[in-house]
């Protein structure tokens, strides 16, 4: 499997914008648009002063009247935004059904006795994983021979607090071959700033030396189980701007009870004079026990086409090591897998749906390599190498496929699954027969199965519980599509409750992404009911950027085209009034991270049509971005400065600049981490900022900042997940005009 840069988006936030629902509430009275202006004349954010700056690219003049909020060690920075927190937090705590709605989504989300994720088989029957029980903050991670054995418990974040108030998260782990050793990275309160221990599961205690800038990981375990693989961001040194944090990074070579500094570099930036490499570009290096070969990869910034090498596994740590391309940028290459001397790839070239491709490792040509997986009318993502059998994953409209081909016959049958929804697969030792799933639906939360490796049937594994909230049979989810500007439709997902009357009446939230090729996957959370019990829509506009419809999707959302990622996302929501599911003033667009292009400018470009916002952690201003630590490795996806058209498209794409004074903007609550390594602070501030001078609407504008978060629901803990959801779900109540959750004048 091909390792990947994480871009500014994650799996947490995604599941958030892609699931919301909203109760049903009473019609919004002309009383309760009073109150609510009334609300906000009385008691206004905290002011911020405008300080503009004005920059020139290309003869277009730029002004940033909030350029010095970028400093976020100043003073009177750091006092506005503890003073808009503390006046967000002040104004969601007045909404006096918040209390019960906190209540009931603790409550479901307490149902199951424990949740299990990141499961990795290894040899001897050990199975590694992340467990977190319902009473608890932080997943831990427990370690148990067999199924049915008796589990241990390994890592505890916990253990490295040392300061009240703050948490640890438990960011990756990798046991070794042998299971002797667990290289494990942890970092404090969202940051994602990850430390490498070494855990000796013999001894039970860590064995002592530990690897600092380590955000990525990259654990890949050497046959001798006693070194591996590591990937290290260069050192930040005194002067360095913020952009430059993750740029540089390399591969090096640790022997475990060595120290750290003596590691050897084995790839990457500067390491090989014969491979120059971008500053931008990230690199790995991957150890497979099915082949003797080392393969390391360069994802360019946050491309999804990577260039890749081999080498002899003995080679690695030699000096002047010799790396032979496999394949290049051009190939179009997103994923592959190896078994021996085969190997399988993944490509968007001339099959914008992919394909998967066979061809020696030793010598590969992909140009007349062996069809395995021709394209089709199906999206292909993802592939697995087991020894009996290769698997390919396939979307069919959100609708997650499983192929099986033999190795001998070349034919692929696909086997039956117990759930029609997503398919993610779980990891651990390749040489294993066999496949662990994980399958959901837009009304169904995640079980583990196992797919037997002589008969391909699909089995639940038994490791996760169902808990009593996890499939409610009085849910439906429906599939449409709505017409975009350019007449392309757009899938759109909804779910509510069975037997419910489109009159208009109800109360919609609208989720979406579109970036990088991510598809917005079935996924259902037990806490959403707290919306779903009220009689309320959720919807998840599938729209141009992301991965639903495969790269061509992609592309028609990247770039000079990223106007169409919010275009669809207004399509979407028009459709769902048009065909009575809610109305212009009960219906709320959700997005976070790279969504934040895409709600900041749907709502900027259209703020008649939707009653509120959500942008959480969200990009809003790209111009400045590309000064942050994410902005050089999102060229790919968004443009450059360096060039006319890319600052064109960056200054299109940027809510912040298009934000216009005295416009009846929607209620917006925007939401910060502090320790946000993705989405600098800055931009949500700053867009905040602008907003609250700006709007004309009367309606609140917030923002919400976590002292102890990162990037969304990175990194957080269960509190901090189900505190957000109350402000956030609040917020849109009051806005809706639900009778319970008015402020008292």
């Amino acid at each position: 499997m091909l390792p990947r840069t994480l871009p500014a988006c994650a799996t947490a936030i995604l599941m958030i914008i892609a699931c919301l629902g909203a109760p049903e509430v009473a019609p919004q009275s002309a009383s309760h648009v009073q109150a609510t202006a009334s609300l906000a004349a009385k008691d206004l954010p905290p002011t911020a002063t405008t300080k503009p700056v004005f920059d020139e690219y290309f003869g277009t003049k730029v002004s940033d009247p909030y350029r010095y909020m970028e400093n976020l060690n100043d003073p009177d920075v750091v006092k506005w935004f503890k003073d808009q927190d503390d006046y967000t937090r002040a104004a969601l705590e007045r909404i006096p059904g918040r209390s019960a709605l906190l209540a009931r989504i603790e409550e479901l989300d307490k149902g199951a006795p424990f949740r299990v994720f990141d499961v990795q088989r290894m040899q001897g029957g050990k199975y590694f994983y992340q467990k977190k029980l319902a009473n608890e903050n932080t997943a831990k991670l427990y370690v148990r021979d067999g199924l049915d054995g008796q589990e241990k418990l390994l890592i505890d974040p916990d253990h490295f607090v040392k300061e009240s108030g703050t948490h640890f998260t438990l960011n990756y782990y990798a046991p070794s071959l042998d299971g002797r050793y667990v290289a494990y990275g942890v970092s404090p309160s969202g940051s994602e700033d990850a430390v490498i221990h070494i855990l000796n599961l013999k001894s039970g205690q860590d064995v002592g030396e530990t690897i600092d800038r380590s955000w990525y990981g990259g654990i890949s375990w050497m046959p001798d189980n006693q070194s591996f693989m590591h990937v290290q961001f260069q050192p930040f040194k005194p002067g360095m701007g913020a952009n430059e944090r993750r740029l540089k990074t390399r591969v090096l070579l640790h022997r475990v009870g060595t120290n750290p500094d003596s590691d050897v570099p084995v790839f990457g930036f500067g390491v090989n004079p014969e491979i120059p490499l971008d500053a931008t570009d990230g690199s790995f290096v991957q150890i497979d026990p099915r082949t003797p070969t080392a393969i390391a990869c360069v994802n360019h910034g946050f491309s999804n086409d990577s260039t890749c090498y081999g080498t002899p596994v003995d080679f690695i740590g030699k000096p002047a090591v010799m790396w032979r391309k496999l394949f290049d940028v051009q190939d179009e290459v997103t994923n592959f897998e190896v078994r021996g001397d085969d190997l399988y790839v993944m490509t968007h070239k001339n099959a914008p749906r992919f394909k998967v491709l066979r061809t020696s490792l030793a010598h590969p040509d992909l140009v007349n390599a062996e069809m395995v997986v021709p394209p089709s009318d199906k999206v292909i993502t993802g592939l697995v190498a087991s020894p009996e059998a290769l698997y390919v994953t396939e979307s069919d409209g959100g609708t997650g496929k499983l192929l099986r081909i033999s190795y001998s016959k070349q034919e692929a049958k696909e086997v039956s699954l117990p759930v029609s929804g997503s398919i993610s697969i779980g990891g651990g030792d390749p040489r294993l027969s066999g496949l662990l799933l994980y399958l959901t639906s837009w009304t169904r939360a995640y079980s583990i199965y196992y797919c037997k490796p002589e008969t391909a049937e699909v089995v639940d594994v038994g490791l996760q519980p169902t808990g009593p909230y996890d499939a409610p049979r009085d849910l439906e989810s429906i599939e449409v599509k709505a017409r975009s500007y350019d007449g392309v439709m757009i899938p759109l997902s909804i779910v509510l409750k069975k037997g419910t009357k489109l009159d208009g009446s109800h109360p919609a939230i609208l989720g979406g992404y579109g970036a990088y090729a991510i598809s917005m996957d079935p996924y259902f959370d037990p806490r959403l009911i707290a919306w779903l019990e009220h009689g309320g829509i959720m919807a998840t506009a599938h729209v141009r950027g992301g991965g639903e419809y495969g790269e061509e999707w992609h592309q028609a959302g990247m770039l000079d085209k990223k106007q169409n990622t919010w275009k669809d996302f207004i399509a979407c929501a028009e459709y769902l009034i048009v065909n009575e599911y809610t109305s212009p003033a009960r219906i709320a667009g959700h997005a976070g991270s790279a969504g934040g292009i895409l709600i900041g400018r749907a709502f900027t470009e259209r703020p008649d049509l939707f009653a509120a916002a959500l942008d959480d952690v969200g990009l809003s201003d790209m111009i400045r971005d590309m000064f942050s630590g994410d902005g050089p490795l999102n060229i790919p996806e968004y443009g450059s400065l360096d060039t006319a058209d890319g600052f064109k498209n960056l200054l299109e794409i940027s809510a912040y600049y298009k934000v216009s004074d005295q416009v009846k903007y929607p209620a917006v609550l925007l939401t910060t981490g502090i320790n946000d390594p993705r989405v600098t602070p800055w931009e949500p501030g700053k867009m905040a900022a602008r907003l609250q001078a700006a709007t004309g609407s009367g309606k609140p504008i917030l923002l919400r900042v976590d002292y102890q978060g990162g990037h969304g629901g990175i990194g957080a803990t269960s509190s901090q997940y189900r505190e957000l959801l109350a402000d956030q779900w609040s917020f849109l109540l009051w806005q809706f005009g639900d009778p319970a959750f008015q402020p008292k004048q």
